[in-house]
């Protein structure tokens, strides 16, 4: 995965964020790519992580699917360990942004999750793999 990621960053930071067919297979040809910074919990490193965006207003949701794995990826974590807020990379913007984690439990999460799964048709196809309900990430830029 961290190589696939790694074409996938390049791609995303020589094309302002939009990737074509030549990348991954074109399996996000057409679609909103950000790059997620976060730090490791344990080892204090930091990532960048690419995820499919879909939008709320002026907000960005990512999920963490982790394509239908039983564990929520551990970028979610870090996210949800870290500060409350994070960089993003959209397009050929650098943003700072507000982080919310919003679990299954929250009544707001039904409302977040289907935007990001009609966004991202490959969502129904994770949900088959799982029974795990997946976290919405709402990344609000700050003014």
């Amino acid at each position: 995965m961290t190589d696939m990621n790694t074409g996938i960053i390049e791609a995303f930071r020589a094309n302002a964020g939009v990737l074509g067919a030549d990348v991954a297979g074109g399996h996000f040809a057409g679609k909103r790519l950000l790059l997620l910074h976060h730090v490791g919990r344990v080892s204090g490193k930091q990532y960048v992580t690419p995820l499919v965006a879909a939008t709320d207003g002026d907000a960005y949701l990512v999920v963490g699917s982790l394509g239908g794995a039983p564990k929520d990826p551990v970028w979610v974590a870090n996210v949800e360990d870290g500060t409350g807020e994070t960089t993003i990379e959209v397009g050929d913007q650098t943003l700072q942004a507000t982080t919310t984690v919003v679990r299954p439990t929250s009544p707001e999460w039904e409302r977040l999750y289907g935007l990001w799964a009609a966004y991202w048709p490959d969502a129904k196809e994770y949900e088959t793999h799982t029974d795990r309900k997946f976290p919405v990430i709402r990344l609000e830029p700050k003014a």
